[in-house]
């Protein structure tokens, strides 16, 4: 992976990430210190490098993505708030510090992931660059994905254990995991003002990279290392949760996974991206991460 181009972009959605959550102001700075902790303690930023790097093969300007970028991010900082929560998954460290229920109690947890998703779309709004018809369909394509037909309709399937089969999971993946991913795939695109073929190669990768990304996650949370991926490994199991690494076995998920990253590399060809571009790392990357 180019370390210096994304690194960039990290930065970029970092600061932009500050500004938009720091210069909040509420009768009570409980909630709004809840919303940075999430916001701004880290991680990959998966879902902002990929709306920066489709605006960015495609031939857009990068200010134009970076509302867009921050917004997911926030939407993701927020999921992750609740997934956390005891009603949920019950998980008391994410990233390596207390989860945010942990550091500032449940009731401001919850309304800390509630105003970041309010902020993700007043993020979007604030987008000034680009048509008023572009920033609409953004809000239109981050509401589908955050909402019952994405995200939260997988995240239903996956607390009350409905996702047995392989079909099952995949169904639940592609609206709890894939369904953001694809939007910042999407978001990316449409900050380009790509067409339509180019938007149809782009969900090929988005659907093939986001079914990858979940089975990766799966396998770490059987072999990888509570240390290097900052929260409890073995949580799945706890739950006596089906997943694709108790469904096939982790060497035959890992194998699905490669052959979904070849299905995302393939589709990135044919929109002109080659081996060495920072994309193109980036998603053999997220086949082999360890956290």
């Amino acid at each position: 992976m180019s370390n210096s181009l994304q690194d960039m972009y990290i930065e970029m959605v970092e600061k932009a990430l500050g500004r938009y959550v720091s210069k909040l102001r509420c009768n009570d700075d409980s909630v709004l210190k809840a919303m940075r902790y999430a916001a701004l303690g880290g991680g990959k930023r998966v879902r902002a490098l990929l709306v920066l790097n489709f605006n960015r093969i495609l031939g857009g300007a990068t200010n134009d993505a970076l509302e867009f970028a921050a917004a997911i991010e926030m939407v993701h900082a927020y999921s992750l708030i609740h997934d956390d929560l005891p009603c949920m998954d019950d998980d008391d460290l994410r990233r390596g510090k207390p989860s945010c229920h942990k550091a500032f109690g449940e009731a401001v947890a919850l309304l800390a992931g509630d105003a970041l998703l309010t902020l993700a779309f007043e993020t979007i709004a604030r987008n000034t660059s680009l048509p008023a018809q572009v920033v609409l369909h953004a809000v239109q394509e981050l509401s589908a994905a955050a909402g019952s037909q994405g995200m939260i309709g997988g995240q239903v399937v996956d607390i009350e254990g409905r996702a047995a089969t392989m079909d099952e999971l995949t169904g639940m993946c592609m609206m709890k995991t894939g369904a953001l991913i694809k939007c910042a795939v999407r978001l990316g695109c449409l900050s380009a003002n790509a067409q339509e073929h180019i938007l149809k190669q782009a969900d090929i990768y988005a659907d093939a990279i986001g079914l990858a990304f979940q089975i990766r996650d799966d396998i770490l949370d059987i072999v990888g290392s509570e240390a290097e991926l900052g929260k409890p490994i073995g949580s799945d199991a706890q739950q006596h949760k089906s997943t694709f690494a108790t469904v096939l076995g982790l060497e035959k998920a890992q194998t699905l996974a490669q052959k979904l990253t070849h299905t995302a590399l393939d589709a990135l060809g044919q929109l002109g991206v080659e081996e060495g571009d920072p994309l193109y790392e980036m998603t053999q990357a997220l086949c082999s991460r360890t956290k």
